[in-house]
């Protein structure tokens, strides 16, 4: 037995370096947006969730600067204690809005508003039905409640049924835990048909709503609103991090379940409360997506124009039908053999390899930054690759 307890981990990394799953970070510089200036480069990004180029947008840039100015960098506590501001409030009431809900309550990011609720919402005599794509924040969320837990595959409803035929009556509660848009993947769950699983078995259905707040819906409400299920009993989680061009997350539904989350999700008892330039910047976003909707109608544009193009290439698109567009390799190796290629002729698109996804792929994420130029230079590189 080594004297070292600590040997393991090398073992590990030469493991991960073996498998071609070993990971480094980016370094970029500046402002984000359609091009990032990263390790001395330009390149076209086509790797961010600023779908809506919110990220570098003045009003929120703004909107922060003034609300350090007059209520300090940080919250200093949790919400519980001394860190609650009117700002956390508003943005509370203005989310609700959006998603409209009776109510939401902000968390300090999308990953612990997923821990926080459904870890509060279920326990050890309860069920999770879990879709087999789920988020890593659904899918820890799961375990740190405590809960049984089966994963259904993918977006598969009649199994999803049958599983619920034969161990609903076995459990105190039930919930449903899906993505509503699947951000590796792109697709959308089958919301209406959960809804109606949920409601057949007196189940609770939770669902993440990370890549589809300000993106889906006639308003920018997401899924909820883009399947015409808004009104339903469905917990709602989302991001301040993506579309809205900030930092956070929030959960939206009903005035009885957010007050029940303030007193029982221990992920927003126990943090301090969002820092008042994250808030302040996400409130000014959260205004934005409801006065702008055409910054929507300019975001779908490139992306049905990119993906009608895509397909006349030959390459394995994924199925999708959102602002995520991934195309499907061979290999961990081929995934980052093509990533490389792509930086090297100016497009950052990295390589998204196992564990965190079945299968390797390039990640495209459109915004609506994107110019004409930009989508032709990615398709014109694309073609040339082999």
């Amino acid at each position: 037995m080594s004297s070292d307890a600590y040997n393991w981990i090398e073992q590990s990394l030469a493991t991960i370096h073996k498998a071609d799953w070993y990971r480094s970070v980016k370094t970029i510089q500046g402002s984000p947006g359609a091009i990032i200036q990263m390790e001395g480069r330009s390149l076209i990004n086509f790797a961010s969730n600023d779908y809506l180029g919110l990220a570098g947008d003045e009003r929120l840039i703004q909107a922060a600067v003034a609300a350090c100015q007059k209520f300090g960098t940080g919250s200093t506590g949790s919400r519980l204690l001394s860190g609650h501001r009117e700002l956390h409030r508003e943005l509370e009431v203005a989310i609700a809005a959006l998603k409209q809900t009776e109510d939401a309550l902000v968390f300090s990011s999308g990953y612990l508003a997923n821990m926080g609720a459904i870890a509060a919402l279920v326990g050890k005599r309860d069920l999770i039905l879990s879709d087999l794509y789920n988020h890593s924040s659904l899918k820890n969320g799961a375990i740190l409640s405590g809960a049984t837990i089966i994963e259904y595959p993918h977006c598969d409803v009649e199994t999803l049924k049958n599983q619920l035929i034969q161990q609903r009556d076995r459990y105190r509660r039930c919930l449903i835990i899906t993505d509503s848009v699947f951000s590796m993947d792109g697709d959308l769950c089958p919301l209406p048909d959960l809804l109606q699983l949920a409601t057949q078995f007196n189940c609770m259905l939770l669902i993440d709503e990370a890549h589809a707040t300000g993106v889906f819906g006639t308003t920018g409400a997401g899924c909820v609103e883009h399947f015409g299920c808004t009104g339903s009993k469905i917990v709602q989680v989302g991001t301040l991090s993506k579309a809205l061009g900030s930092l956070g997350g929030y959960v939206a539904g009903a005035a009885a379940l957010i007050d029940f989350l303030r007193n029982r999700a221990a992920s927003w008892i126990y943090t301090t409360a969002l820092s008042p330039a994250d808030s302040a910047a996400a409130l000014a976003a959260v205004n934005i997506v409801q006065q702008e909707p055409e910054r929507r109608d300019r975001l779908w544009q490139n992306v049905h124009g990119l993906k009608q193009l895509l397909q006349q290439l030959p390459l394995k698109l994924l199925p999708s039908e959102s602002p995520i567009l991934c195309i499907q390799l061979e290999s961990a190796a081929d995934a980052l053999k093509v990533g490389l290629q792509l930086t090297t002729s100016g497009i950052f698109a990295p390589a998204i390899r196992p564990p965190t996804v079945p299968t390797s792929r390039i990640r495209l994420s459109v915004m609506v930054t994107h110019q004409t130029v930009h989508i032709e230079k990615l398709l014109a590189v694309l073609n040339k690759i082999k």
